[in-house]
């Protein structure tokens, strides 16, 4: 299926302006609460519930706690593999069935495979949920694994490759190639994508061995959001999942990646782009500590909107490029949904006649502001009110996708889904102090990877 990318168009609610008036931090400022219900059935799976009777449809995703970043080594691009996999059949649907089961009733759905989960997902009316659940819960039960089908995805995944990447200009840039650049763990580092000839090489064995270790509902969540009665839902779920037998789930690997303590710079050879491209990265704080909030309002102040510092310099008053895009699990996600070392990341297509180097110039510029000076009390203010309207942006779209997106990782990641309502407690926590501290530490040129992208050879040894 087509990778459904979670940093989707953003919708200006009446509600986050309303929350936002009274400036934050004061007493009379509206809170917008998520209805949170959390079980776990006996056989180990995780259920959230959300209710919104707004309008008469419902989501129901569900989320695997495998991702392309733990996949076996000489397996790259096998997690994503598998995604297609199953669409492929189950014990009782046939080939595609499942899709034509949806898209008969109204619905949408997708899947996509990410750092730290694999996710399915359907948007629906209401009146059909349980005929969704019950769909859900038959490839989680028996998913049908045959030579035919692995034979027929591995090409399909192969052409995606090709089309995506290895035959588009400014293909996987920089979303694909600086993780491999700025990490030293090779679960951090490898081509999630897969190499072609590790694609080839999955077996059979192999996708029967993947399906009975990591499809099993002891390592997965089933979020459901939208318009239902929260009994009969959870009824469904325990009627159709409470049966499907649990599985011994391996440890993570240990994903730690070391301090970072000097510049990195690389240059890849794209023959099919116009325009040079650069991006440049800094290892994250670990996630849910306070210097990880700040990171999140940190982006808010360089780079996300007009008003951002980078975008002010680079786009509007230097004019290196049209456009400066990036964040916090840039192009596959969010600050949430990962559970691992990650990336604040920025990328531009700028103009030949300028250099990366120059370039860079002007983000030292910028960026030492915020190291060595406390930003003054109009700048918090600014980036609060952009951080609280980008997260119950994320929280509403998508029909409620974004919502289901948000609990599922937070069930799987921390065993709480009941998270969502305490972050903006947490971004408000954050200072101006520690938001100098934590861009002096994070936002050293040390901890810093910067890659170019160039069409010719010449430029590329340069």
């Amino acid at each position: 299926m087509n990778s459904f990318l979670q940093r989707g168009a953003m919708v200006a609610l009446g509600l986050v302006i309303a929350a936002c008036s009274s400036g934050p931090g004061t007493k009379d400022d509206a809170t917008y609460s998520v209805p949170v219900e959390y079980h776990t059935l006996d056989n180990g799976l995780k259920v959230v519930l959300s209710e919104d009777r707004s309008a008469p449809t419902a989501v129901v995703a569900v989320y695997y706690n495998i991702g392309f970043r733990i996949e076996p080594e000489e397996r790259t691009g096998f997690a994503h593999l598998f995604e297609h996999m199953m669409f492929q059949g189950s014990e009782n649907l046939g080939k595609m069935e499942f899709v034509r089961l949806i898209q008969r009733n109204g619905g949408v759905l997708n899947g996509s495979t990410r750092f730290d989960y694999t996710n399915y997902f359907e948007v629906v009316p209401s009146n059909v949920l349980e005929t969704v659940l019950w769909a859900e819960a038959d490839r989680m039960k028996g998913l049908a694994i045959t030579e035919e089908n692995l034979v027929n995805q591995q090409g399909v995944v192969k052409n995606e490759v090709k089309v995506n990447v290895l035959n588009q200009p400014y293909g996987g840039f920089p979303w694909l190639w600086m993780p491999q650049y700025a990490n030293e763990n090779w679960y951090n580092a490898h081509n999630f994508y897969g190499e072609l000839e590790h694609l080839d090489a999955a077996t059979l064995e192999d996708v029967q061995g993947f399906f009975d270790t990591y499809y099993a509902p002891n390592n997965a969540v089933v979020v459901v959001v939208g318009d239902f009665d929260r009994d009969q839902a959870l009824g469904w779920i325990e009627k159709y999942f409470g049966g499907i037998k649990p599985a011994e789930v391996p440890p993570l690997p240990d994903l730690a990646e070391p301090r970072q303590a000097k510049e990195k710079r690389f240059t890849r050879q794209d023959p099919l782009i116009s325009r040079p491209g650069l991006a440049f990265a800094y290892h994250m704080p670990e996630r849910n500590t306070p210097e990880y909030f700040a990171m999140g309002m940190i982006d808010q102040i360089l780079l996300q909107g007009d008003d951002s510092w980078l975008v002010q310099e680079l786009v509007n008053e230097k004019g290196y490029a049209g456009e400066l895009q990036g964040g916090i699990n840039a192009m596959l996600g969010n600050m949430f949904n990962y559970n691992g070392p990650m990336l604040w990341m920025a990328s531009l297509i700028h103009d030949p006649e300028v250099d990366a180097d120059t370039i860079m110039k002007s983000v030292d510029t910028v960026i030492e502001r915020l190291r060595t000076t406390e930003i003054d009390q109009a700048t918090l203010e600014r980036a609060l009110i952009k951080q609280r309207s980008s997260l119950y942006a994320q929280i509403e779209m998508f029909s409620g996708f974004g919502r289901a997106d948000l609990l599922a990782s937070f069930a799987l990641f921390d065993d709480d889904p009941a998270r969502i309502n305490r972050l903006e407690e947490e971004f408000r926590k954050v200072t101006p102090e520690l938001i100098r501290r934590t861009a002096e530490e994070y936002l050293r040129p040390t901890n810093r990877t910067v890659l170019r992208l160039v069409n010719d050879a010449a430029a590329q040894e340069e």
